[in-house]
């Protein structure tokens, strides 16, 4: 039976940390519709939460009318809202015993060997997560340091609490994370770090876990080339061959700090109705999110999206707020333009280009593969030499690190005729008012 074509979907149905194609529909959107999401914290909150498979609890997926594989889904992030009023985060320690090959993945009891074990909560602490099965600790991870953040009520700065504001909100932590009604984790809130108290933090809010379903099912946090990596070999059921299955990922952990409101995010359709999803909202992140995790939070997203017909790409592009681009990948002023112009004619050149920003995503095991990632992938889609990849990118760009070891932004400034070619020229012109 099909589905019921929505003008605007709400979406607060997640999954168990599983992203790919077997997953259940959260509903249909239309071409050219709106998506609503209300979704609970990623990373810490499933990492301590052993009956998860991947290390976030992401939207199911979108249905989006129309998108077939070889098409591209648009996704303008229209709006983020942080709900939650505290959160705990920091640098993680792994629990030797809880898990098999991969401690966001492979989970079980380190007593018992209940493999995905049921928890109950005892108290607050980093013992509190225990097996139902035999009450022994159950979580695979702990932190080497951490900290508890409180907010204000405009979610503009936070602050780290010392300890006895970090067990207040550990014996309220999911009213604190303001966790949805159907999520299933259990609120980091709980382990009541209280690391460097007094220190206060900008926030400004983003989405860290956001795309399209891959062809094969994957831990959610493990869709991207360098998470991806510890699947290769691994022995639980997600386990990879080789390195070649990895390329079915679609790269929605990007934990990129400019995927935010008024950002347009350009993503692969791999499988058909594009599958959407989102997850892992995030308060606030420094670039190359240090510690592999920052301030997770419970919150609203709204999104428009829309498919352009025949945009193959490998992987997502993005189109960010024009303050967050690199100084030379800007739009061109008039008196810019004018000074080209001047130039042009000065030294015998027939035209200025006309050109729009774009970055394209890398990822890979390390910063270096994930550079080279992102310079395959904006060869492949504009019909350029590696040579000319790398020399638009110096001269009108650059290198951003998303996350360590390997998710980068690599910004050109691309003629507008190669967009033109692509089928892009349109996105591009209204994110910038070209």
């Amino acid at each position: 039976m099909a589905q019921q074509v929505a003008s605007v979907l709400e979406v607060d149905q997640y999954t168990m940390g599983l992203v790919g194609p077997d997953q259940p529909w959260a509903g249909t959107v239309a071409d050219g519709g709106t998506v609503r999401t209300h979704t609970p914290p990623g990373c810490w909150g499933p990492m301590i939460t052993p009956s998860f498979r991947g290390g976030h609890e992401v939207t199911r997926p979108i249905r989006v009318d129309g998108a077939e594989p070889g098409d591209a889904l648009v996704v303008h992030i229209r709006d983020v809202e942080v709900t939650s009023v505290a959160t705990s985060t920091g640098s993680m320690a792994e629990r030797e015993g809880a898990f098999g090959d991969d401690p966001f993945v492979d989970h079980k009891c380190p007593e018992c060997g209940t493999p995905w074990p049921d928890t109950v909560v005892e108290g607050t602490g980093e013992e509190a997560i225990r097996c139902a099965e035999c009450g022994a600790n159950a979580s695979s991870f702990g932190f080497d340091y951490g900290y508890t953040v409180a907010f204000d009520d405009d979610r503009t700065v936070g602050l780290t609490v010392g300890e006895d504001g970090a067990d207040a909100l550990a014996n309220r932590a999911a009213e604190a994370m303001a966790l949805p009604p159907n999520a299933r984790q259990h609120p980091i809130l709980l382990y009541e770090p209280d690391g460097m108290p007094g220190t206060l933090g900008h926030l400004r809010p983003f989405i860290g876990n956001i795309g399209t379903t891959p062809p094969i099912e994957l831990p959610d946090s493990h869709n991207a080339g360098d998470f991806g990596q510890f699947l290769v070999g691994a022995s639980h059921d997600w386990g990879l061959a080789d390195e070649a299955e990895l390329e079915a990922r679609t790269d929605g952990h990007m934990d990129s700090s400019d995927v935010r409101p008024g950002a347009t995010l350009v993503c692969p359709v791999k499988v058909d109705g594009a599958g959407l999803y989102v997850g892992d909202l995030h308060a606030n992140q420094g670039d190359g999110e240090l510690s592999l995790h920052t301030t997770d939070v419970s919150g609203r997203t709204e999104l428009d999206v829309e498919v352009v017909k025949g945009l193959a790409l490998d992987g997502p592009l993005l189109l960010p707020n024009v303050e967050d681009l690199p100084h030379v990948s800007r739009p061109y002023t008039d008196a810019e333009r004018a000074a080209g112009e001047r130039l042009a004619a000065e030294h015998g050149v027939d035209a200025v280009a006309d050109a729009g920003p774009v970055q394209f995503i890398g990822t890979g095991p390390t910063i270096n593969d994930a550079t080279q990632n992102a310079f395959d992938r904006a060869g492949a889609l504009l019909d350029m030499t590696e040579g000319e990849v790398r020399a638009r990118c110096t001269f009108t760009g650059g290198v951003e690190i998303a996350r360590l070891p390997g998710v980068v932004q690599l910004t050109m400034l691309v003629p507008m005729d190669r967009l033109e070619a692509v089928g892009l020229a349109d996105v591009v012109r209204e994110q910038y008012g070209l």
